[in-house]
């Protein structure tokens, strides 16, 4: 599988029109979630106690290239069963392969969540609102309905449940709450081939994510990190207790139009560590999207910058089938040290807050391909679907732990061992 067919974007798009459900009728409202667009040993951590019960650490399984998503292993139901979830912070609703029965699902029927006729949520329900942005159903003990659009074309239609998560903290406690999340029954993967997982772990910032329920609950504090590691896999956490106390880089998320998505900024694009030109741009950190994205112009210059500085090597730009921009050497590359003497590092300079800035090392926008290229991992968004918009994939999150402060409002980031969870 090529990274064009595994790459994932889960920048959501607004629906403004109503589908009616296929398989279990009932009132049918469209999600209006926008955008935004998809195993290391693990040290025991103490918890700090924040006045909420601990923290979730889970380990993750993935990669940016070839594979294209994290995903963790979370269990639902009672008795529980085991389902595999794509991590993605750009969106709101958790959902998971239904067999209710199911059209397009990917993995074999026993696999599948069979939801109870008493774990369907009603139309009534505040999170159902939440999901759907519309008015309420003319008959409010209906079923609740969604359907997500994402930007690759694809989408999911299903219904609301809820269900027990048994759940392991930090300190020891085995909370079993009952939460709300998506059976999804009717799935079109879009313009790509699906990831071999079950789901979606959606991590947004709507009242409708696990996280945001989960401090509903007060058992956690409403916080999520996640730090993917270059090698492969990672961790994620939800809650305060692995938080660094130093060293993190914070900046305020963004209130305006754009306060709906992990957003931050202005910042400056520096080459090199130095200035460009490209100035004031608003960035979206989503897990749910491999790569990275800006706008046309910033992505244009990015080239122009890249085919300058590249002028005179011996390097010269090839057809790869995993990405569109990529680079061919005197002989096959095998590992990413092999063009460190060709290309330079990029930075995102934030000018709202003194100092931080996100360091994009080679291992932050370029992958090595099976072809043995060097190829470029910044897209175009617009070519994407996403505008006007500029996002932050994984491959520019790699080897750091990453931080989504919905408590104070605040994205943080710092360069970490992703490997293993630092002691508390």
């Amino acid at each position: 599988m090529d990274a064009n067919e595994s790459r994932k974007l889960s920048l959501m798009l607004v629906l403004f029109f109503q589908v009616l459900a296929v398989t279990l009728p009932g009132c049918f409202l469209v999600a209006s979630q926008q955008l935004p667009i998809k195993k290391p040993a693990l040290q025991t951590l103490a918890a700090k106690g924040h006045g909420f019960s601990s923290s979730l650490v889970f380990p993750v399984t993935g990669n940016v290239y070839p594979l294209g998503y994290f995903s963790v292993s979370l269990s639902i139901g009672n008795p529980p069963k085991p389902f595999t979830l794509d991590i993605d912070t750009g969106s709101d609703l958790t959902w998971v392969q239904c067999d209710a029965p199911c059209t397009g699902c990917t993995v074999p029927k026993g696999q599948l969540y069979k939801p109870a006729k008493s774990s369907i949520v009603p139309c009534k329900d505040p999170l159902c609102a939440v999901i759907n942005g519309g008015p309420p159903c003319k008959n409010p003990n209906e079923q609740c309905d969604f359907k997500i659009q994402y930007a690759d074309s694809g989408s999911v239609i299903g219904v609301l449940v809820r269900d027990y998560f048994p759940l392991r903290f930090i300190n020891g406690t085995l909370p079993r709450p009952n939460l709300t999340f998506g059976c999804a029954y009717d799935i079109d993967h879009g313009q790509h081939n699906p990831p071999p997982t079950t789901g979606v772990l959606g991590l947004g910032k709507s009242a409708a994510s696990i996280s945001s329920q989960l401090g509903a609950a007060g058992l956690t504090q409403n916080v999520i990190g996640q730090c993917y590691s270059a090698k492969g896999g990672g961790f994620l956490f939800i809650g305060n207790d692995p938080v660094p106390s130093s060293g993190v880089s914070w900046v305020p998320m963004l209130q305006n139009t754009m306060a709906k998505h992990y957003a931050s900024g202005p910042a400056d694009l520096l080459f090199g560590g130095k200035p460009t030109g490209l100035k004031g741009l608003n960035v979206i950190f989503d897990s749910g999207s491999s790569f990275t994205y800006f706008n046309s112009a910033v992505y244009e210059a990015i080239l122009n910058l890249l085919s300058k500085d590249l002028n005179g090597k011996p390097i010269r730009q090839v057809q790869d089938p995993a990405l569109p921009v990529c680079w061919k050497g005197a002989k096959p590359f095998k590992v990413l040290s092999d063009v460190k003497s060709y290309f330079k590092p990029f930075t995102l300079s934030f000018t709202s807050t003194k100092n931080a800035q996100l360091q994009l090392t080679l291992e932050n926008y370029l992958i090595i391909s099976e072809h043995g290229n060097a190829c470029l991992g910044i897209l175009n968004g617009a070519e994407a679907g996403l505008g006007n918009y500029n996002l932050v994939g994984d491959i520019s999150m790699l080897d750091k732990l990453v931080i989504y402060d919905n408590e104070r409002k605040q994205i943080g980031w710092t360069s970490a061992n992703c490997n293993r969870i630092p002691k508390s």
